[in-house]
């Protein structure tokens, strides 16, 4: 999201075992702990866009629901929250969490010339399908004027 990896506060939520209002609410009481390269808030156009990603479900009127727009967390964020909840569970998970980015990023790292390899092939075959479309209509072009000179004799 925004050209970062981050984390849902509802996600992050179940990982530390509490509920997304109290990650909501350390966030309030620390946004000195919390700037915007740490934890954002999504605009409604990008909830819409990780809603109909994650294709959650449509709550039912006066069911309860997300009255906020969500806040997302990058690396940084998401061990800033483990410093302010303080708990066992939200040490060991910042850990897992912290592992886990450092492993997305190294998989990103050692898999970036097969990356781009597939953009190569990619741009490669957008360019013979472009090929091939000039190719037919030069064809149907010269079809038509061999009739015309058919139909003249």
């Amino acid at each position: 999201m925004r050209g970062v990896q981050v984390m849902l506060n509802g996600d992050l939520a179940m990982l530390y075992g509490v509920e997304t209002r109290i990650i909501n609410q350390a966030v309030r009481r620390n946004q000195g702990r919390f700037p915007e390269h740490f934890c954002f808030q999504l605009n409604e156009d990008e909830w819409e866009v990780l809603k109909s990603q994650t294709a959650t479900s449509k709550q039912a009127e006066g069911s309860g629901g997300r009255r906020k727009l969500p806040n997302m967390f990058t690396e940084q964020g998401a061990a800033m929250l483990s410093a302010v909840l303080r708990s066992e569970t939200a040490i060991r998970v910042s850990v897992q969490i912290m592992d886990a980015f450092v492993e997305m990023r190294h998989f990103i790292a050692s898999n970036a010339a097969m990356f781009e390899q597939i953009r190569a092939v990619e741009l490669h075959r957008l360019e013979h399908q472009k090929s091939f479309a000039v190719t037919r209509i030069k064809d149907k072009e010269l079809a038509g004027a061999i009739l015309s000179r058919l139909e003249e004799q």
